[in-house]
């Protein structure tokens, strides 16, 4: 997977997803498990969109992400609104870090990149190494459910004058996976209209699944919140995990 010029476009896109969201539970995870630590790092952290909103909350924020066309984005915004945010180019699966922190974050379904058993599970034992013993883990996931009834075989467009997109939805190679082809049309100065492919794959596994490779990474699960609030349901649709380090 490459975002490359899509990671320009990446901002536009998003402009509506619920940022505050996210770092509302980030607050109130740490409120509740009594985290007093302010070191936050933002793992996939994209154009580093929470990581700027996290930092804004008080914490001292580190991100990473896999894309250094995401991270330059990240770096222009973070200088343009004078926060000293580090970002690093580095894959999740083999993360490497100097220094642990007290809260680390998988935001925004970035975990659903990872496409084998294994990936997943090599990035929660690369997480445990540099979260702190009474740190946080927080993660979201799509559900199996919206993987297999919202996004296979479905069509979706946007229009908005300036940025146009056809987003097709297949099914992947692996059970659980989902294969997202999108073309984009992007209005120049000249008012010609240049178009950009992108191809994107994302697996989820059960939620007990998920569960059970934590545990075997050496944490403890606290809780798990379906769709920003309450319980996880059969419907919702994204599935964020609460998970201590220490058992």
């Amino acid at each position: 997977m490459t975002y490359e010029r899509f990671a320009y476009l990446y901002d536009e896109l998003m402009k509506d997803v619920p940022y505050e969201q996210w770092v509302r539970i980030v607050n109130d995870s740490c409120q509740k498990y009594n985290i007093s630590g302010k070191k936050l790092l933002d793992l996939a952290c994209g154009t580093g969109e929470l990581s700027l909103r996290l930092q804004k909350h008080g914490y001292t924020v580190t991100g990473v992400d896999l894309s250094a066309d995401m991270l330059t984005v990240a770096q222009a915004k973070a200088a343009d609104e004078g926060l000293a945010i580090d970002f690093f180019q580095q894959n999740m699966v083999e993360l490497d870090l100097l220094t642990k922190y007290d809260v680390i974050g998988v935001f925004c379904d970035s975990l659903n990149y990872l496409q084998t058993e294994e990936e997943v599970k090599q990035t929660f034992r690369q997480i445990k190494q540099f979260l702190k013993e009474d740190g946080l883990l927080i993660f979201d996931v799509h559900s199996l459910y919206k993987i297999n009834e919202i996004f296979l075989n479905e069509t979706f467009t946007y229009d908005d004058g300036g940025i146009c997109y056809i987003w097709n939805c297949f099914a992947g190679e692996y059970p659980g996976s989902v294969e997202h082809e999108l073309t984009f049309f992007v209005e120049e100065s000249s008012g010609k209209y240049e178009r950009i492919d992108e191809n994107h794959t994302q697996r989820s596994f059960a939620l007990e699944t998920y569960e059970q490779w934590l545990i075997e990474a050496g944490f403890t699960v606290l809780e798990k919140i379906g769709d920003f609030a309450g319980k996880p349901q059969a419907n919702s649709e994204r599935v964020f995990f609460v998970v201590a380090h220490k058992l």
